[in-house]
Formats: structure tokens, C-alpha cells, sequence
């Protein structure tokens, strides 16, 4: 049975997502160098909390090969996350990344080969068309590189999820977090000779932090992620998955407001931009809505298949 501390401290955990473009942005480093750090003090941190607790660590070497390479995708959708807010806004980075939870409605199914329900296709319509919107109003190029690649993080985000979903039934989510934080930190140290041949500026990594970057980076890593995820699978077992994806949604909203306090002119937006955002922000507050009433249908009528019938004549 869930308390009220429970539902504050979900809120609090979805403050802290919120938070975390924030942070991305106020911290100086570009966004390769901050997801390699990011991610090797996140698996040094969870990596101590297993050992601590004797939780099993090895799953042999082909399941830690996958988990590994499920890391990988995790790096690109934290580079792709990071540089977003860097090039464009917080406010457009977080309203791409909202398409997160209607890019796994479209992609699930296609992982379970099952079938995209319509009110699925409707909502991705609806996103598309808030989409369509904000690239009406904002003609800038770093806008639109900015929501285009907060949109392609989202859809890394959405396949690691699904991932993540089928492992999580037969592996300690602790140690899945351990091997893919290590995987992510790989796979963008992997990517060093490619970001410094193309992209980097001046062609060097650069590492260089102050005293403040550091306080971020460590609010990052052990507040915005190990802290928030440990806590949200605890609170999993006591509230419903219902009621932490509908509170989830919030994570965009609260991001938004606090940028606009924190950045204030640099936050501001066109009337175009909110229309559209609203209208994205709305799909995903429906969604979950739409799918539980959809389930509770299908469920009555395997109970009741005659009455239904009936009443749907």
C-alpha cells in the first residue's frame, strides 16, 4: 500500500530527470566527454552498492556481451541528449525527448510481434502534427538540429527500455545498470577517434572542468542517476506502474519551468513552440489513459464476451 512519503518521493525522483538537461547544459565540457564521465562514475557507484549488498554480478559472457552492447545504445542516447540542450534549449531538448514513451508504443510490438493498437497510431499522429508545428515556428537551424537529435534520443532511449524490460524479469536490475553504465562508457570511448577527427572542437577531447563542473557532474551521476533509479525500482514494488508512468510524464514539465527560471531569455520561445509542445506533452498524458482503458475493454470482454457484444451493438 503506497504513503504519501512514497508519491513525494516519486515526484522528487521526477524532479531530479527533469533536472538533469539542466545540468548537462551548465556543466562546460562538450557532451562526448561529459556521457564517458558520467557513466564511469554511475558503474563505479552501482558496481560498490552490489558488492555491498552481495548481489549476483557475473551472467556469463554472452549474456554480459549483450548487456555490454545494450550500453552502447545508452551512450548514444545520452550524446545525442546532452548535445541537443547544447545546441539548442533545455525546453526543445526535453519536448523532443517526450516522444520517448510513444516511440516504445510503436516499437514494442514490433519486439513482441504484436499488434500496434489505434489509439497507438493516433497518438504518434498527434505528436507528428505538434512536431510539424514547432518546425513551422522555429526556423533556426540549431532548433531544429536540436529537436531533431533530442527526438533521435528519444528513440534510443525507447529501444534500450524495451531491452531493458525483457531482462529485468531474470536479472537484477543493479547488475543490468553495472554492465550497460560500463558498456556506455565503452562504446563513447570507443567513439573518441571518430568525435576528435569530426567533431570535437579543435580536433582534442576536452576534459577540462572547474570546481562547479564537478559538483554538477557528481549531483549528475550519483543524485540524477544512481540515487533516482535505485529509488524509483524500490518504489516500483509499492506503487503501480500506472502511476509512475502518468508521474514520469511530468519530467518534461518540470524540466521546462525550471529552465525558464534558471536560463530565463535564453529559455524563451516562440507561441509556436508551446502550441506544439503542448500538444506533443498532451499525447503522452493520454496515452497512458487511453492504454489502461484499452486493456480494462479487452479484459471485460474475455470475461463477458456475450454482454460486450451486446452492448457494443
Amino acid at each position: 500500500m503506497p504513503r504519501l512519503r512514497d508519491f513525494l518521493e516519486l515526484h522528487f525522483i521526477v524532479f531530479l530527470w527533469g533536472f538533469t538537461a539542466i545540468l548537462g547544459k551548465l556543466i562546460t565540457i562538450p557532451a562526448v566527454e561529459l556521457v564517458a564521465l558520467r557513466t564511469s562514475i554511475t558503474a563505479l557507484a552501482i558496481g560498490a552498492i552490489i558488492y555491498k549488498r552481495g548481489t549476483p554480478f557475473w551472467m556469463g559472457r554472452v549474456q554480459a556481451i549483450k548487456l555490454l552492447g545494450v550500453g552502447f545504445i545508452i551512450a548514444a542516447h545520452w550524446i545525442l541528449f546532452f548535445a541537443a540542450a547544447r545546441v539548442s534549449s533545455v525546453s526543445i531538448t526535453l519536448v523532443g525527448i517526450a516522444t520517448c514513451s510513444l516511440w516504445t508504443a510503436l516499437l514494442d510490438p514490433l519486439f513482441s510481434k504484436t499488434k500496434i493498437k489505434p489509439h497507438e497510431i493516433l497518438l504518434a499522429l498527434l505528436v507528428i502534427f505538434g512536431l510539424y508545428i514547432i518546425f513551422q515556428h522555429e526556423t533556426e537551424f540549431d532548433s531544429i538540429l536540436g529537436i531533431t537529435m533530442a527526438i533521435g534520443s528519444a528513440l534510443m532511449g525507447s529501444i534500450f527500455t524495451i531491452i531493458n524490460a525483457k531482462l529485468v524479469k531474470h536479472i537484477p536490475s543493479t547488475t543490468i545498470t553495472t554492465y550497460e553504465m560500463t558498456g556506455a562508457c565503452l562504446g563513447t570511448v570507443l567513439f573518441f577517434p571518430i568525435y576528435t577527427t569530426y567533431f570535437a572542437e579543435g580536433g582534442t577531447l576536452n576534459f577540462s572542468m572547474n570546481s562547479m563542473d564537478w559538483v554538477y557532474l557528481m549531483v549528475l551521476a550519483l543524485a540524477c542517476t544512481v540515487y533516482a533509479y535505485t529509488a524509483s525500482v524500490r518504489l516500483m514494488q509499492r506503487i503501480t506502474a500506472y502511476t509512475m508512468n502518468l508521474t514520469v510524464n511530468l519530467e518534461p514539465i518540470y524540466g521546462i519551468i525550471l529552465a525558464l527560471m534558471i536560463f530565463k531569455e535564453d529559455e524563451q520561445m516562440s507561441s509556436g513552440f508551446y502550441l506544439g509542445a503542448a500538444i506533443i506533452l498532451l499525447s503522452v498524458f493520454i496515452y497512458p489513459i487511453l492504454d489502461s482503458y484499452d486493456k480494462r475493454r479487452k479484459k471485460l470482454k474475455q470475461t463477458f464476451p456475450e454482454q460486450v457484444v451486446v452492448g457494443e451493438d
